[in-house]
């Protein structure tokens, strides 16, 4: 393509220092400059930063450093094994570079810093970096020229710029004219490289951008040629929902528009910078973040074509924080307050971020990274502000944002996140007026392990709808080959088996006795683990009751109903290898546990109390709070003041008291803080808790700690890491090895093993929404509309079909709650008839199953191959 083309159209790649400072990764820049050019018959601006590290050498020497010139020396030597390793000869490619450098260390206007030559000494990195990757690429056979940006982007005057902001941090000339892409189109090759950072003062000299310049520059120059796509290649694969090092589950956003985009740079992703955005958004030229190490992955697309799509896109967190309180009763509607408060914050170069206000009080926060925040900076502004006001600054906090449209429209849905808020010091909430964010502020060191707590509440919650694929990408864990494969369910395989059982009449549990063994040889295996149970209360059904005792395991009850079911289903079995662990059952219960000669957990001292004659001289298990709790919901959390179970352990002092005045021997020691329990920390504290308390007592041979264990509901759960929980337990019983170990799960033993068979009954369109409508409702499976349970849907009878649409699937009961599912992707042609699979239903389905409406509860059947 020649110079004839006035009217190309170009695409704008960007470069990062990581990406420019490696031989492999110059390959891959020659490679996709010349695929872009061809796939698009386009041409390709190259846009560079300096190699790693070197604008932080540059910035020292530009600041006076006194080993400026070994700094120098430095620089110049690391450039020259970087042309010995792309085998370029050094003298002949940057011997001119590098006099260049070697005189600014020299020049005369060195020794007053001169902001000139400050930027003269800034912009030399981009300068080397892209005359060493053009003469790179054009070894390796592409057509490429050099450019100089200076040429092309021209400083901005502003008005009430500092010299030094006029100088070291301008904005360019972004509008451009036809004369400007014609003169530009002019240049003779296909492909031109050129820097970033650098632009042309108004006085023929270098200005710099400033932060985030080479990403500001490649913007620049897109919006200068109405570039087709500006492109940012960089060492991450995009913006992600939240920070992936800090969550790992953080999924990547593959489509922005321009104003979320720029709200999640502003508010914490550091992989584009905020400034980058307006030139393009402003001439409508789309942009992409792509990872130069896998550019197969899609990437995040920044555009303003996207379809607005409702909800939360990223969390975010920013440390540093500094908060200034400002409180007085003569502020209350007194004319110009404000304009007298941020004068004073003007008059110490300070740009305020968010702003709290009430009657009596105004409070802002500075951002470090916008400001020079330092002690005498806040001392200072202080001394001022006192004049007029009362002062507090609360510093370091964090700032946690969400950020999404339509954020108000989805405060019901953050009930979790407001809660999660709630356990900590919020000092400050802001909500953008634009609507696309929403900020707490706390205390820095409270932030420590909150974003994958509220990562996983906004999805669970439905807030953020990472189930729409246009915008929300694969998680960080997927893209970097660390999630644990699930199994293919065994319901795949018994597919046909299914159908059959189906078509005997739905609703219909159905349980696979295989994978219930699977389970519980897995927990088996696992040696620091000495007694086993399982909570029956998950799923009662004899045939389970016994494949599990035939495992080896004892069975947990917490009613006397249970307990009859457990003689009735296994009559041989050893009440020994029965517990009883009821919350708040009456008397005869108790008298009933005891008559049969099972274990008996206990947890309120008021029992001892008001029926002694009931616990006296009787051996048991004390069930104890440990003032605090977890788990995948709010209701399954049973740990913690607001719990009914367990005895506080403020207590236990007294509860040991009584038991000896009664001759009671305590002999176990219980605690059981949630179900679905993932931390990793959790049983590790709790049993170190529960031993430190079996010291005091004195007798306790035994410690359980619960169930709790959860399995992958979501198809992009992983399973359970057992290898990691058992490494975890044989540390701990490693140092508390004078106490055996108990355990009772019920779901991670049964849930995966059952799935909830129903028919569709009806497939309807409402206002744009389509419903598939089921036989089974709420009452044969309320853990959706109970807890807000996830449980994978599928079409049984068109399994394989790969066309889909979004459904909510619902039941017939006469409750706006009875929904299995919102948004689900299914057959697009699901219809009457079709036979539907709710998976990982065996645990707390039909056991918690009801004939409310007067419907029949599900049928059940076994399945044992």
């Amino acid at each position: 393509m020649s110079a004839s083309h006035p009217h190309d159209r170009w695409i704008v790649l960007k470069f990062g220092g990581t990406s420019v400072s490696r031989r492999h990764r110059w390959d891959t820049i020659g490679k996709l400059a010349k695929k872009r050019a061809e796939e698009h018959q386009a041409r390709v601006v190259i846009v560079v930063s300096a190699l790693s590290g070197v604008t932080n050498e540059l910035t020292a020497i530009a600041d006076g450093a006194a080993d400026s010139a070994q700094r120098i020396a430095a620089l110049e030597a690391r450039h020259r094994e970087f042309l010995a390793e792309l085998e370029l000869d050094a003298e002949a490619v940057l011997g001119e570079r590098l006099a260049a450098l070697r005189a600014l260390g020299s020049d005369p206007r060195a020794g007053s810093r001169a902001l000139d030559w400050q930027a003269e000494v800034l912009g030399q990195g981009e300068l080397l970096s892209s005359t060493i990757g053009a003469a790179y690429l054009a070894g390796q056979g592409l057509e490429i020229g050099w450019c100089d940006a200076r040429q092309w982007l021209s400083a901005l005057a502003i008005p009430n710029q500092s010299a030094w902001s006029q100088r070291l941090s301008v904005s360019c000339d972004a509008q451009g004219s036809e004369e400007l892409r014609a003169a530009f189109s002019q240049q003779p090759t296909r492909v031109l490289i050129s820097q970033g950072f650098i632009a042309r003062h108004a006085d023929g000299g270098t200005a710099i951008l400033g932060r985030g310049g080479s990403d500001t520059s490649a913007a620049y120059f897109g919006a200068l040629l109405k570039a087709r796509r500006v492109e940012i290649w960089t060492d991450v694969p995009g913006m992600f929902s939240a920070n992936p090092r800090e969550v790992p589950d953080a999924r990547l956003l593959t489509r922005l528009d321009y104003f979320e985009a720029q709200e999640i740079a502003t508010t914490g992703a550091k992989v584009l910078h905020p400034r980058s955005i307006k030139p393009c958004r402003d001439a409508s030229v789309p942009m992409a973040i792509l990872d130069t190490e896998r550019p197969e992955l899609p990437g995040t697309s920044i555009d303003g074509s996207v379809e607005p799509v409702p909800g939360v896109k990223a969390i975010s967190r920013r440390n540093g924080i500094v908060l200034v309180s400002m409180e007085g009763i003569g502020m209350w509607q007194q004319v110009g307050f404000l304009a007298d408060v941020f004068a004073l914050f003007k008059k110490h170069g300070l740009s305020v971020d968010l702003i709290g206000s009430a009657e009596t009080n105004v409070t802002v926060s500075l951002d470090p990274s916008e400001n020079l925040v330092n002690t005498d900076v806040l001392a200072a502004l202080s001394a001022d502000l006192s004049e007029i006001c009362r002062v507090k600054v609360i510093a370091p906090c964090a700032a946690i944002t969400l950020v999404g449209r339509g954020m108000r429209s989805l405060l019901h849905k953050l009930s979790d996140v407001w809660a999660t808020f709630g356990k900590e010091r919020v000092h400050m909430i802001s909500q953008s007026s634009n609507d696309l964010n929403l900020t707490f502020v706390i205390d820095e060191a409270d932030a420590d392990g909150l974003l994958p707590i509220l990562h996983g509440e906004l999805i669970d919650s439905g807030a953020m709808p990472v189930e729409d694929d246009t915008v929300f990408g694969p998680r960080w864990r997927e893209i970097n080959g660390a999630v644990r494969p699930r199994a293919t369910p065994w319901w795949q395989v018994q597919r046909s088996r299914l159908l059959e059982l189906a078509q005997a009449g739905t609703p219909r549990y159905v349980y696979h006795l295989p994978t219930v063994r699977e389970r519980a040889r897995a927990l088996a295996a696992i040696a620091p683990i000495d007694q086993r149970y399982y909570a029956i209360k998950a799923n009662s059904h004899p045939m389970l009751l016994r494949t599990l005792v035939e495992e080896g395991f004892g069975l947990e009850c917490v009613s006397y109903g249970e307990l009859q079911r457990v003689f009735e289903a296994v009559p041989e079995l050893s009440p020994r290898r029965v517990l009883f662990t009821p919350s708040f059952a009456p008397r005869a219960e108790y008298e009933a546990a005891f008559g049969l000669g099972v274990t008996v957990t206990l947890d309120n001292v008021e029992a001892l109390q008001r029926w002694p004659e009931v616990f006296r001289g009787r051996t048991l298990w004390l069930r104890v709070d440990l003032g605090h709790g977890d788990g995948h919901h709010e209701k399954v959390n049973t740990g913690g003041k607001a719990s009914k179970f367990g005895l506080s352990a403020a207590r236990v002092d007294e509860f040991v008291a009584a038991a000896r005045a009664l001759d009671i021997t305590l002999t176990g020691l219980h605690a059981h803080l949630g179900s679905g329990v993932e931390a990793e920390g959790h049983w590790r504290l709790m049993c170190d808790e529960l031993a430190g308390f079996a010291r005091r007592i004195g007798t306790i041979e035994i410690i359980d700690i619960g169930g709790g264990l959860p399995i992958p509901y979501h198809a992009d759960d992983e399973p359970f890491d057992l290898d990691a929980w058992a490494k975890g337990l044989e540390e701990v019983k490693a140092v508390h090895p004078a106490f055996r170990l108990a355990i009772e799960p019920g779901r991670y033993l049964v849930a995966e093993a059952g799935v909830l068979l129903a028919a569709a009954t009806q497939v309807i369109e409402k206002d744009g929404i389509r419903r598939v409508g089921l036989d089974a409702g709420m009452n044969a499976l309320i853990r959706p509309a109970l807890y807000d349970a996830w449980h994978d849907i599928a079409n049984l009878s068109r399994l394989e079909e790969q066309d889909t649409a979004s459904f909510d699937v619902v039941g017939p009961i006469c409750e706006s709650s009875d929904v299995f599912g919102r948004r689900r992707k299914l057959p697009a042609t699901t219809a009457p008839g079709d036979v539907m699979l709710i998976s990982d239903a065996g645990a707390y389905g039909y056991s918690m199953a009801s004939t409310y409406n007067q419907r029949d509860l599900p049928k059940e059947e076994v399945l044992d191959v």
